[in-house]
């Protein structure tokens, strides 16, 4: 029998709890029942990517009794599955609100539960996280993270021994031992002073970007064009622990700071939100970038996994570029280097995108007669591609629509320091030619046509909102659109059926038009929203992009 959420809050007010706590739910009980039912009427969800919500009281916010929750039933995970063995996790956090807060009460949990524990000394971007479980052989990692979420929200991703974000059957087995702990009286909270993790910092720092710096492919150039102005912002977060020295180290010596944006500070006091996907966010470092001359702004959120990319366009403005536009440039980029150097003719390798990122991949990739996989929305299902070839073939890279990307194997998720190191030194390399990172894609288009996207985010929040969401997914499984701005729709893809997609289940719809258009419709896994990608091709892109976001919005 499902709990009435008043219920629940009132056993928010036992002795299992400290006193601020109590004290504030009791607050909340005589007061706004509508905003009561918000925090209580569920429990947030421990995913397969783990937790992420907005920080306070409650069973469906993120607080210090549904992380220490989690992270109990991950350590109860563990010992199952490796009763006789010694385990490790390593952890890292961003610079988020309470992160630390956070990461002290998982390290305590999982040491009391007679788990080593690596902490990195200070906060340290979420690719870093990936890269040391594996250099330091750990069964898992953890990430205080709400990657480029508002500043209300943080989260929890958990990460395998592999290096990449759970999945099957470990996630799973992860949430239902999760589901399990249902009170902060059977989570072990550290008490015991003498109960520290190891810490870490340096030693991994450097082995990090030694690694990192191998994957690079045109350093020649780099030192012909090492004095080109860079403007690089890391939004406040953990970029900086990472970007400012990979640069660096590749040998570009005019890498400006965005000085306000270079504090770490959770409340992100210069952004609305710290997505670098968004103009918004992008506008000081471009504002800066045309004060100092500079042709290249670089970004990432704020725990330095996507990025962020402006460049100048043949009128000398700066115009930031999509994550789609991104990923055509470094596709396009890495397999001509891999090609010029000789690099193609061994270990059959491949390159990996998501089923909602451009179709233009899809074009370069046959160019140079590479295999493409096209895999669900998120990184951990690219790892998965990596994972299962690992030892066969050779991983070039992969990337998301949403402005993520990866090189090589080091990571098993998106990197900001390896990305923005490709896309500086595209740029030093196409410099060598008289180019521009604009005018390659221009080049681009011309080759292999014109591909626009777009996406439109519905949002709807509480209870109720999440009901609706499911109900737009339900309407659009019964009575799929037949046409499509004016393109009739020839199949329709339902992911939540593995034997027809040969991809594993998924809450995500895809509309395939005779002309090439593609819709694609997914709820968001992290945030309240219903997204709609789509994708256009041909000389009137643009008009009918206008014209799917406003026959979906």
């Amino acid at each position: 029998m499902e709990k009435n959420y008043l219920d629940v809050a009132k056993s928010w007010l036992s002795p299992s709890f400290d006193e601020e706590t109590r004290k504030k739910v009791a607050e909340l009980i005589d007061g706004d029942q509508k905003e009561l039912e918000d925090r209580f009427y569920r429990t947030l969800e421990f995913g397969t990517g783990g937790l992420r919500g907005i920080m306070d009281v409650g069973t469906n916010r993120m607080n210090k009794y549904t992380v220490g929750m989690a992270t109990q039933g991950l350590a109860n995970y563990l010992k199952s599955l490796y009763p006789d063995a010694p385990k490790s996790v390593v952890l890292s956090y961003d610079s988020r609100n309470n992160s630390r807060f956070f990461a002290d009460i998982t390290a305590g949990v999982l040491l009391k539960n007679g788990i080593k524990v690596y902490m990195y000394d200070d906060i340290r971007p979420t690719p870093q996280l990936s890269f040391s479980i594996r250099h330091l052989n750990c069964n898992a990692g953890i990430m205080i993270t709400a990657s480029h979420n508002p500043k209300q929200y943080n989260g929890y991703k958990v990460f395998w021994e592999d290096g990449a974000q759970i999945v099957a059957p470990h996630d799973v087995n992860i949430i239902a031992e999760v589901n399990k702990i249902t009170d902060p009286s059977q989570v072990l909270f550290n008490d015991d002073p003498a109960l520290k993790p190891v810490t870490i910092g340096a030693e991994v720092d450097k082995a990090f970007l030694d690694s990192i710096y191998t994957l690079m492919l045109s350093l020649d150039s780099v030192k012909r064009h090492s004095d080109m102005k860079i403007v690089y912002t890391p939004l406040h977060g953990t970029g900086s622990r990472t970007v400012y020295p990979f640069l660096a180290k590749m040998g570009f010596t005019n890498v400006i700071h965005v000085k306000e944006q270079d504090v770490n500070d959770g409340d992100f006091p210069t952004v609305v939100s710290p997505n670098p996907e968004e103009p918004t966010a992008m506008k000081m470092a471009m504002e800066l970038a045309d004060r100092e001359g500079a042709d290249l702004v670089l970004a990432s959120d704020p725990d330095a996994d996507r990025i962020g990319l402006a460049v100048r366009n043949d009128k000398g403005e700066l115009t930031l570029l999509t994550g789609n536009q991104i990923a055509s440039i470094l596709y396009a980029y890495m397999l001509e280097r891999w090609d010029a150097l000789g690099k193609l003719k061994e270990g059959d390798p491949y390159m990996i995108k998501t089923i909602v990122t451009t179709e233009m991949l899809t074009a370069i990739c046959a160019k140079y007669n590479v295999q493409l996989f096209n895999v669900l929305t998120g990184f951990k299902n690219i790892a998965t591609v990596v994972r299962e070839n690992e030892g066969k073939r050779v991983y070039i890279g992969g990337g998301e629509e949403s402005n993520g990307f990866n090189p090589g194997t080091f990571v098993r998720d998106k990197d900001s320091a390896a990305t923005c190191g490709l896309l500086a030194e595209c740029a030093a390399y196409l410099a060598d030619r008289g180019q521009t990172l604009y005018g390659y894609l221009q080049e681009l288009y011309a080759e292999f046509g014109y591909y626009k996207e777009g996406l439109t985010s519905i949002y709807r929040m509480g209870k109720e909102g999440a009901a609706e969401i499911q109900n737009i997914m339900k309407e659009y499984r019964q009575n799929p659109p037949k046409e499509l701005a004016g393109s009739k729709v020839v199949e329709v893809i339902d992911y939540l059926y593995p034997e027809k997609t040969g991809l594993d289940k998924s809450n995500v719809l895809q509309f395939k038009c005779d002309d090439g258009t593609i819709v694609s419709v997914r709820p968001s896994g992290t945030e309240p929203k219903i997204k709609f990608y789509f994708g256009v091709r041909g000389a009137d892109a643009d008009e009918r992009l206008a014209a799917l976001k406003e026959q979906f919005k």
